[in-house]
């Protein structure tokens, strides 16, 4: 269990104390005594800084905690989120699905009111073992949200273009997430300020604390919604183009063109002091 001892984590929330015990013959069982009954979603302390990082910090191979239980490692396929088609391209497991989340900036969030099925893009942050994203107080999205809402929340990362040989096996290099469960309005202002800053440190670490934060009128115009991610799978396509035999022999380019989303220079608003100086996070941003 060494890894649990050294996180940030089970340093900010765990005991210490650890004892062995044996289980079956004689082998040792390495226990932890949890001292604090306060535990948090997992990674809320430093969600904004881990979620920020488009998976460059990964989550380690320790017992995940969340809310007085203990989260495992995977998903359990169900029947609406197992990969069918390609399923050797479908992941199950937490890290690889959090770190696209991580990644992604854009969530787009289906779900049916009045028997019309709606999809709306919308920015979204990962805190713990759940995602959050928001709303104008008014859509139609929050039209009777107080039972909860089905949501259906997807997120792409595209990596590449695929060029085969054929036009047929054409393809794309993606990392996708698709998550169900049912979305539930925050109404805590304390979990809704904690989610809106996460929204901001994921576009732009450093940002929460230099701009103005939400007054009350903002507060009550925006929504937050929080889906717990209990039912989630990803689905990966990588590397080079897969033609069939007989194709491999035609005189045509095959290959990959890679695709990445890169930040330009900062454009200071007209309206800027020209004597306020770029902050180092900005001029710095890179993706």
């Amino acid at each position: 269990m060494p890894a649990l001892k050294q996180s940030r984590f089970a340093r900010n929330q765990i005991g210490s104390h650890f004892f062995c015990a044996t289980h079956g013959q004689g082998k040792p069982v390495r226990l932890a005594v949890i001292r604090w009954v306060r535990l948090f979603l997992t990674h809320a302390d430093v969600a904004p800084a881990i979620n920020q990082t488009g998976g460059r910090e990964t989550a380690g191979s320790a017992p995940r905690f969340s809310k007085r239980c203990i989260v495992a490692e995977s998903f359990t396929p169900s029947e609406r989120t197992r990969v069918v088609r390609e399923a050797h391209r479908g992941a199950y497991d937490r890290e690889t699905i959090y770190r696209i989340l991580d990644e992604g900036l854009v969530c787009h969030v289906g779900f049916a009111t009045d028997g019309q099925p709606y999809v709306i893009p919308t920015l979204f942050a990962r805190v713990g073992d759940a995602i959050y994203f928001h709303g104008s107080a008014a859509s139609r999205m929050l039209r009777g949200v107080s039972e909860g809402l089905s949501v259906c929340v997807t997120v792409t990362l595209t990596d590449g273009i695929v060029l085969a040989r054929s036009v047929f096996n054409h393809s794309m290099n993606y990392r996708s997430v698709v998550a169900l469960g049912k979305a539930k309005l925050v109404d805590a202002p304390e979990e809704k300020l904690q989610a809106l800053r996460a929204f901001t440190e994921k576009i732009l670490p450093g940002r929460w604390n230099d701009a103005r934060q939400p007054n009350e009128k903002e507060l009550k115009a925006t929504s937050v919604l929080r889906l717990p991610l209990t039912e989630a799978s990803a689905k990966i396509r990588k590397g080079p183009p897969e033609d069939d035999a007989p194709d491999r022999e035609l005189p045509i380019w095959a290959g990959v063109i890679p695709l990445q989303l890169a930040a330009g220079a900062p454009i200071r608003d007209e309206q800027c002091d020209p004597a306020i100086p770029l902050p180092a996070y900005a001029a710095q941003y890179r993706r």
